[in-house]
């Protein structure tokens, strides 16, 4: 409020101030928990995680880009990253038969069973900090809010994001079949 008690256009109200402290409180403690779980269980960041996981989750070799669709992380990063998980073994990248620009991702064989050996104790730390407090109705109602507030993030003129597909699939728990 200004000294004549008429609302602050760049402050927040202290409702929309205690959300987002709690919002961010709760971030940082799941993503403290899930890299600390995915570390200990796999040797993996939690991006590492996530490029595996969308390999694995789509059965079958991806471009970088579509790997970067849905991570928020420079694309220089993601190379770095992939390059790590390629040095371990856990992916294979080479030139697509199709589009020389485009770089093909594949998981390995040991890759996917690095996925198989973390993700059980993902899903664990995930189901018990995140989901265990809240109803079904919850989850509906915080699926619908944090993918409208993603969504608009995204269409940001300064997103580093923007221009990448808004939503990539989710895990269904399982890793797929060989």
């Amino acid at each position: 409020m200004t000294p004549d008690n008429t609302p602050d256009a760049g402050a927040l109200r202290p409702e929309q101030l205690g959300t987002y402290f709690a919002l961010m409180e709760a971030v940082s403690l799941l993503q403290r928990a899930v890299e600390q779980q995915l570390q200990t269980e796999g040797d993996l960041s939690y991006v590492q995680f996530q490029l595996l996981a969308r390999l694995a989750d789509a059965g079958r070799p991806l471009t970088m880009t579509e790997l970067a669709d849905g991570v928020v992380y420079s694309r220089s990063g993601l190379t770095h990253q992939a390059g790590l998980l390629e040095k371990a073994g856990l992916i294979t990248r080479k030139p697509s038969s199709h589009d020389q620009r485009a770089t093909m991702v594949t998981l390995t064989e040991e890759g996917l069973a690095r996925v198989g050996r973390v993700l059980p104790g993902h899903i664990d730390v995930t189901r018990r900090l995140l989901f265990a407090s809240l109803s079904d109705d919850d989850v509906d109602a915080l699926g619908g809010i944090m993918t409208r507030v993603r969504d608009h993030m995204r269409q940001q003129p300064d997103s580093t994001a923007r221009g990448r597909r808004t939503a990539p699939k989710n895990l269904r728990g399982a890793v797929p079949s060989e």
